[in-house]
C-alpha cells in the first residue's frame, strides 16, 4: 500500500498539511496575501500535474517541494506588507538580508522542524549544501540580532557558563535569577528581550512559573528552556517550549537556540 493511500485520499492529506504550508509561506514572503498566493499556486500545480506528489515520499514533503520549486522559479522575492507589526517587519527585514537560499532552509528547519535530509529533498539540493546553508544562516542571524538576555538558573557554574556564551555572542546579560521571585524582580528592573530559563530552581520554585508571571506582567518574548527535566514541559500549557535544550548542553546548542529564538520571535505566533 502506498504512503498516500495510508494517509487517505490526496485532498484530505493535503488539507491536513496546508495550514503549515501557509504559515511557512507567510514567514518566507513577509506577507499573508503573497504567501497565500504562493500556497494557492502550489495547489494549482498539483491539480494540473499529479506527479508532483511523489509516492515515495510523504504528502507533506511533496507539498513543500512543489512550493519550493514555484518559489525558486519566481525569483524568491520577499513582498513588503503595510499591515505587518513592527516585530514582524523587523524579522522580515533580517530575513531579506540573509544569503540566498539560507532563508528557506532556515525556516524549514527552525519553524517547520524538517530534518536536513528532508530539507535536501524539498529544496532539491545535497544534504551537505543544506548543512552549509544552515551554518551560514545561523552566523548571519547571530551578527544581525542582538539584545538583552535574562538568565534564570540556580546553579552558579551553569549560570556563569551560559552568561559567558551569551555575552560572547554579543548580547547583554541583564542578570541571573536563582528563584521565581528573583526572576520577576530582575525582569521589572531590567526588562529583557529574551529569557534563558532552567525549570527546577533553588527554592523548589519553577522557571516555567517565573516565565509565565513575566509574560503576564510584561508580555510574551522569546524563551529558551535549558533543563535536565524536559518531561516537565510536555504539558501542553503555555509557555510552549519552541526552543528546549536538555542538560548537559553544548555551546553550539545554546548559541543556535538563542539566535533562532531571538530571530524568529516575531514569526512564531503568526496565525496559520
Amino acid at each position: 500500500m502506498s504512503q498516500l493511500e495510508d494517509q487517505g485520499d490526496l485532498a484530505s492529506a493535503i488539507g491536513t498539511e496546508l495550514p503549515f504550508l501557509r504559515r511557512y509561506a507567510r514567514a518566507l514572503t513577509g506577507s499573508q496575501d503573497s504567501g497565500d498566493k504562493y500556497a494557492a499556486a502550489t495547489l494549482e500545480a498539483i491539480l494540473q500535474d499529479a506527479s508532483c506528489i511523489d509516492p515515495n515520499m510523504s504528502v507533506k514533503l511533496s507539498l513543500f517541494r512543489t512550493f519550493s520549486s514555484i518559489w525558486k522559479s519566481s525569483g524568491s522575492q520577499i513582498v513588503a506588507e503595510e499591515n505587518l507589526s513592527d516585530r514582524e517587519a523587523r524579522a522580515q527585514k533580517h530575513l531579506s538580508e540573509l544569503t540566498q537560499n539560507t532563508r528557506e532552509a532556515l525556516l524549514l528547519h527552525s519553524i517547520e522542524r524538517f530534518s536536513t535530509s528532508e530539507i535536501a529533498q524539498i529544496m532539491e539540493l545535497d544534504e551537505v549544501e543544506i548543512l552549509e546553508l544552515l551554518d551560514i544562516a545561523r552566523r548571519e542571524m547571530q551578527q544581525s540580532i542582538q539584545g538583552r538576555v535574562m538568565v534564570i538558573e540556580d546553579e552558579a557554574i551553569i549560570a556563569m557558563d551560559i552568561t559567558g556564551i551569551v555575552e560572547l555572542m554579543g548580547h547583554e546579560v541583564t542578570g541571573v535569577a536563582r528563584t521565581r521571585d528573583g526572576a520577576i524582580k530582575l525582569a521589572r528592573q531590567q526588562p529583557p528581550d529574551m529569557i534563558l530559563a532552567d525549570i527546577q530552581l533553588a527554592d523548589k520554585s519553577s522557571g516555567i512559573d517565573a516565565v509565565n508571571d513575566i509574560f503576564a506582567e510584561m508580555g510574551e518574548r522569546p524563551v529558551v528552556f535549558i533543563t535536565a527535566f524536559p518531561e516537565r514541559l510536555l504539558t501542553g500549557e503555555r509557555p510552549e517550549p519552541a526552543f528546549l535544550i536538555t542538560k548537559p548542553y553544548t555551546e553550539d546548542q545554546v548559541q543556535s537556540a538563542v539566535s533562532q529564538a531571538m530571530f524568529f520571535a516575531s514569526s512564531e505566533n503568526i496565525e496559520s
